[in-house]
């Protein structure tokens, strides 16, 4: 048997996709399907894998065309056999998050939605808000998205106020605490003049407001100041009354009119057109709205598999405090009762999935679905915008198909000095800043007073697709990291210099390369001489100049970056034996050169690999005449 037939799609090969159906067993279970180069491309559940898995394969003209295309790649497939469906529908779960199948990729993290981050990895939390959700460490806690960035803002900022917390990133002096200390902001983190069980303390308050519990909470507040006046502790008593009064803010005029206040639900539902869904997700506690999260989705799928998948997914990373009593849904879940058992399970009370047809709870799915059609009406005009500009693009660089992926490159240096590159990365005319990345130019050649923007793009651009020469047999077209467009900031001599390195690697002809004057905002083509005849104002030749002007802000925020690091090394670099290791080092512990120039040769000891006699140098050094007077 050649290698060709054992990688070749099943689909193709009839007798043998017919055995291994036939050896999957008719039990509940989780399936793998893996293509010809032996990723695993979908995961499934089911309660008779046999009969779930060969219905992939039969001709069924209700299959979306995701589906069709999955199925056309499938090589091999495996399964797992569990003794229940709940056991199947978890298992699915975690292996879908450990391999992220690209045909099981239906939530969308389009960056467009804030969380809030809890660091509980660290031995101090800190709290932040971030629009990129890291999953490395698993103690740390992940709130969201919220569909209101500004509100969520507020919320941060009224928390800061009332709990005392770690207000800065970086310790501001070494030896002693800053004034957030002083005016009660801060329990002296940086010193640790609070134990980290203390502080855990009051980072767990925090919590509780996000993780909709703020009645909860101020309960607990209510009790303790009561104590607190009990014992004639009327400082405490008042910063905790005040503590209160804000907590109490934050709901004041959210009050939503529901049967049975004292239950805490959670309401979702969608509106979708034939591309994307959007989710929201209405939190009440108590018959306050204390959250609403939103979520983007493919389309592709059937409205009640979308909402268990935002569901799963949703309460797989929440505490179980924070699982509601009751779940009201918009459409019927596929696999509703499995879901609510494992709720039930994991929050060790009733949970109860209802799709309300009647009365007050289907009032509120109409409610939460009018602000899922808001957003979708609201995404589309943005669409619509972007795909006027991507279709006039198109029409300019007669390219034959809508550019997906859109990369734009530019350098930034001051006279050779300091020289970096940007790569920044539209997807379907929207900034993807997860993608963006920064190069520090390594030509020896650059250097100060010596500048050569054509050599530093054509290194970039050969460190960019370097990888594509290493691996052969990496995939071009059709791989998601395959660029449809290659935008150049510059002109004639900036597009040759990336052209003749394309060349050089053998990648020229699988790539679409332009480059944008500045000035009269001018397109140029390979091999061409005079520019494209376009209008400045025209939506493709304005999509171009606003990736231009992102490649550019990105470039020049990371050049300013890499100069004030300079600058702070400057001085320690005339320090005979201060290699660029031990320069980092005494920087990590000392925050500023202000503060070294300051540190007595003990102190200075004090930095891991800094001894008695190179202390003393650094000291002799920023101290010239005190040395001079021994």
């Amino acid at each position: 048997m050649t290698l060709s037939s054992l990688t070749s799609p099943l689909v193709k090969n009839p007798e043998k996709l017919e055995t291994r159906l036939t050896e999957i067993p008719s039990e509940p279970g989780v399936y793998l399907m893996r293509d010809g180069s032996d990723r695993i491309i979908y995961i499934g559940k089911s309660r008779k894998l046999r009969s779930r898995v060969r219905s992939y394969f039969r001709d069924d003209r209700n299959k979306t065309e995701r589906i069709n295309r999955m199925v056309k790649l499938v090589t091999e497939i495996e399964f797992i056999v569990t003794d229940t469906e709940a056991e199947a529908l978890a298992l699915e779960a975690n292996l879908i998050k450990q391999h992220q199948p690209y045909f099981n990729v239906l939530l969308k993290d389009d960056k467009k939605y804030p969380y809030l981050c809890i660091t509980w990895s660290e031995q101090y939390p800190r709290i932040f808000i971030t629009r990129k959700r890291q999953l490395g460490k698993a103690k740390d806690k992940y709130y969201g998205p919220y569909t209101d960035s500004g509100l969520l803002r507020e919320i941060v900022h009224l928390c800061k106020r009332l709990f005392p917390q770690k207000q800065r990133p970086q310790p501001l002096f070494k030896d002693r605490p800053c004034l957030n200390y002083d005016i009660g902001r801060c329990p002296g983190v940086c010193q640790k003049l609070i134990s980290p069980e203390e502080y855990h303390k009051i980072i767990q308050k925090i919590a509780m407001v996000f993780q909709g519990r703020t009645q909860e909470l101020i309960d607990i507040l209510t009790a303790q100041m009561q104590i607190a006046s009990e014992e004639l502790n009327f400082e405490t008593a008042a910063k905790i009354r005040d503590q209160i009064v804000g907590l109490k803010s934050l709901t004041a005029q959210q009050k939503v009119s529901l049967p049975d206040d004292t239950l805490s639900r959670d309401a979702i539902a969608l509106a979708a057109d034939d591309q994307h869904a959007y989710i929201q997700l209405f939190q009440i506690r108590a018959g306050q709205l204390v959250g609403r999260l939103a979520f983007v989705a493919n389309s592709q799928a059937e409205p009640g598999a979308i909402l268990q998948r935002v569901l799963e997914e949703h309460y797989q990373s929440a505490d179980s405090v924070e699982i509601p009593t009751e779940i009201l849904v918009q459409h019927e879940l596929p696999d509703g009762e499995i879901l609510a058992d494992i709720l039930t399970q994991r929050k060790g009370r009733k949970v109860n999935l209802i799709a309300p047809l009647r009365q007050t709870k289907a009032e509120l799915i109409e409610m939460v679905e009018r602000n899922a059609q808001f957003e979708l009406q609201r995404m589309q005009k943005l669409g619509a915008s972007n795909q006027q500009s991507l279709e006039d693009l198109a029409a300019i660089l007669d390219l034959p198909d809508l550019p997906h992926r859109i990369e734009g490159y530019d350098i930034s240096h001051i006279q050779g000095a300091n020289a970096v590159a940007s790569q920044v990365v539209f997807i379907d005319g929207i900034p993807a800043k997860q993608y963006y990345r920064h190069y520090k130019i390594k030509n020896p050649d650059v250097t100060i007073g010596h500048s050569d923007d054509f050599a530093s793009l054509a290194e970039v651009i050969q460190r960019r697709f370097r990888k594509y020469i290493e691996e052969p047999k990496l995939p071009r077209l059709g791989n998601s990291d395959w660029p449809d467009l290659i935008m150049i900031d510059g002109g004639k001599g900036q597009l040759s210099a990336v052209v003749s390195i394309l060349q050089e690697m053998n990648l020229l002809a699988d790539l679409q390369v332009v480059s944008l004057a500045k000035k009269r905002e001018e397109i140029f083509l390979p091999g061409e001489f005079l520019p494209l005849e376009t209008n400045a104002e025209q939506p493709g030749v304005q999509l171009l100049r606003r990736l231009r002007d992102e490649a550019h802000r990105f470039a020049v925020s990371f050049h300013r970056q890499q100069r004030s690091d300079k600058l702070k090394r400057s001085r320690l670099d005339e320090i005979p034996g201060l290699g660029q290791h031990r320069q980092k080092l005494l920087l990590a512990h000392f925050r500023s050169v202000d503060y070294i120039r300051q540190a007595t040769p003990q102190q200075l000891t004090e930095v891991p690999g800094i001894g008695s006699r190179l202390a003393q140098e650094i000291y002799d050094y920023f101290h010239p005449d005190f040395n001079e007077q021994k």
